[in-house]
């Protein structure tokens, strides 16, 4: 048996259809409005409530039925300025759409981020600028990292009238949105028109390929600016700690996907049979592309069971439509090579025995092991945050996550929120954060 990890496994147009919008858009007004008519406007909305940014969805529903798509959108905005991105990424099975009235009732629930897609695309199409920036104040911030949490609190500062710098590691921004989600729920260029359309408010600016302890630091932009907001996220593979961990052919999933984020898909080279460690979100990204790169065999392995996994059943069905193969209650052992080559993945056998501190049952090694043959092994068991940056910066924190109280850290004018706090939840949380970043913001500089 032969088995490589190549690029350019598949034609052009394979790659093209295997990378295709996933949740395709309504095709017209009145295709948005057969469903915008179902929704029943529910008095103290369930959806609204579950929904982290607190969008007022009956209302923005309603306006697109009374065909007001820019009033939608700008209800949207109002509450969530990466509306229309959250629109293809949130896991609204367990959020908006989970809530939904029509559960309750056995029927399909409204289709909630659809309909939120058709009035958000609609604006950034047609380049609506729905906000007015109140007159500069002259009060300056930085805000490290340009993700959906610095995003958020940058344009909601500038709508307030505050001047903004945005410094960003990568060359483009959007974080998370860009470089960490699957290229069949958004594209680099929709990513790249949702941080224009942010941009267009003006007051904010991006300096690009700035990192926080390598070109610029925290003690130089508190002199510099009023305040400072650290949304730099997470990004740190877990490791396994296993033998053979530094084989040629294994990967984290983090680089795997931002790799393949940044470049052509005929660029990426992926194995015959992958091997994907981790049931997360992540770990079904990383085992849909593979397989839509061209792998002829990918399972995912996880050391509980299907109960306590941590992606939704929205996206383990996309992975077993896409033909991955799962197997429950297995822990990686060891990873066995050939001439410095991934050959095969031993695996223990696990059972579940008590719950541990979050309520979760925690495997046990049962000592019992079983053999996978693979030419590639991605790394998907979790993220951690910087903790060493974060401590070379005397940020409070918990594990590397950072402290804070209303936003605020424990150095005066430093604020936090996102990932870097939370340790890595929604894009729609990061939002939030964001927005109460901002505000915390505000009211610092106005008591200055």
């Amino acid at each position: 048996m032969i088995m490589a990890i190549t690029n350019n496994k598949l034609t052009k147009e394979q790659y093209a259809e295997n990378f295709s919008d996933i949740h395709p858009p309504f095709e017209s007004y009145n295709a948005a409005l057969v469903d915008a008519n179902r929704c029943l406007f529910c008095y103290d909305a369930p959806c609204m409530k579950s929904c982290p940014t607190g969008i007022d969805v009956p209302k923005f529903i309603k306006q697109i039925v009374s065909e007001n798509i820019k009033g939608s959108a700008h209800t949207i905005f109002s509450s969530n300025i990466l509306g229309a991105g959250c629109s293809k990424v949130c896991p609204v099975e367990k959020l908006c759409e989970g809530a939904c009235v029509y559960n309750l009732m056995e029927e399909e629930a409204i289709p909630i981020a659809r309909l939120q897609r058709y009035s958000t695309e609609a604006a950034l199409e047609n380049k609506w600028q729905l906000f007015k920036r109140k007159a500069s104040t002259g009060k300056k911030v930085a805000v490290i990292g340009a993700g959906p949490a610095g995003l958020s609190c940058a344009h909601t500062l500038s709508r307030e009238g505050v001047d903004v710098t945005i410094y960003e590691k990568e060359s483009k921004g959007g974080g998370l949105m860009t470089y960490g989600i699957a290229a069949y729920k958004v594209t680099p260029q929709f990513c790249e028109d949702e941080v224009n359309y942010i941009l267009s408010i003006g007051g904010i600016e991006i300096k690009y390929n700035q990192e926080l302890g390598k070109t610029i630091s925290l003690a130089e932009l508190q002199k510099n600016y009023d305040a400072v907001y650290v949304a730099i996220g997470v990004g740190l593979a877990r490791q396994l700690e296993i033998p053979g961990e530094q084989l040629n052919g294994v990967h984290d999933a983090i680089t795997f996907i931002h790799d393949l984020r940044s470049n052509d898909f005929s660029s990426i080279a992926v194995g015959d049979k992958v091997a994907v460690i981790g049931m997360g979100m992540t770990a079904i990204d990383a085992a849909t592309q593979a397989k839509r790169l061209g792998a002829k065999e990918v399972t995912l392995v996880y050391r509980r069971t299907e109960a306590e996994k941590p992606c939704t059943d929205v996206e383990l069905d996309i992975a077993k439509l896409d033909g991955c193969k799962i197997i429950w209650l297995a822990a990686p052992k060891e990873i066995i090579g050939a001439n410095g080559k991934v050959t095969q993945l031993i695996c223990s056998v696990m059972k579940l025995g008590d719950a541990d501190i979050s309520g979760r049952r925690s495997p046990i090694d049962t000592r019992e092991t079983f053999t996978l043959d693979v030419d590639m092994v991605i790394k998907a068991a979790g993220q951690m945050p910087f903790q060493k940056l974060i401590n070379e910066n005397k940020l409070q924190n918990t594990n590397g996550k950072i402290q804070i109280n209303a936003s605020a850290t424990n150095v005066k004018g430093i604020f936090a929120g996102g990932d870097c706090v939370n340790g890595g939840k929604e894009v729609v949380d990061a939002v939030q954060a964001g927005k109460e970043g901002a505000a915390s913001i505000i009211r610092y500089l106005s008591e200055r």
